[in-house]
């Protein structure tokens, strides 16, 4: 988890966009999509729609619409990284070598904690992971891609395709 001295020097915990957070959106958002699993690529942009439904036509956003978002997928890339490992090492996901990559994919025992999930905001988060997983089911692989160029813009998918992560 991300951590923040204060001016006291005492150490602070932050949720928000943590490894906890983006990895437990992660983990909403494979398991919606279960069986499938999905490189780090498809999950930073997943993470992104998810929570910005709206752009894409779909229910409302769960966070707020800010101005400048561009260069928002490069820095949630090393969050959503960061928060898949932690869910790995909780079980809750799992990593496999493809000849395409890396890509990692719900386990069984994640839909047991994602329905022990109650709060307004994680029952809203699995409506929209619900409501993205149908949205991707209609629209062909390579257009994923060409929807967060549209919507975010080239430059950042270029630059997460030519800086792959080392795991």
């Amino acid at each position: 988890m991300a951590e923040i001295v204060s001016d006291d020097g005492r150490r602070e915990v932050t949720l928000f966009n943590s490894p906890l957070e983006t990895g437990i959106r992660a983990t909403v958002v494979l398991d919606a999509l279960y069986p499938k699993a999905f490189d780090l690529a498809h999950l930073t942009w997943f993470d992104h729609l998810v929570v910005h439904t709206q752009d894409i036509g779909g229910p409302a956003s769960l966070h707020p619409d800010i101005p400048q978002r561009t260069g928002e997928l490069l820095i949630r890339r090393r969050i959503v990284e960061d928060g898949l490992k932690l869910m790995r090492q909780l079980h809750l996901i799992d990593a496999s070598t493809t000849p395409q990559g890396i890509v990692y994919q719900a386990r069984e025992e994640a839909t047991a904690i994602i329905d022990s999930m109650r709060s307004t905001y994680a029952r809203a988060l699995k409506d929209r992971a619900k409501w993205l997983a149908e949205y991707l089911s209609s629209v062909p692989d390579g257009a994923v891609r060409d929807l967060i160029i549209e919507r975010i813009g080239r430059w950042t998918v270029e630059f997460q395709h030519q800086n792959p992560s080392p795991n």
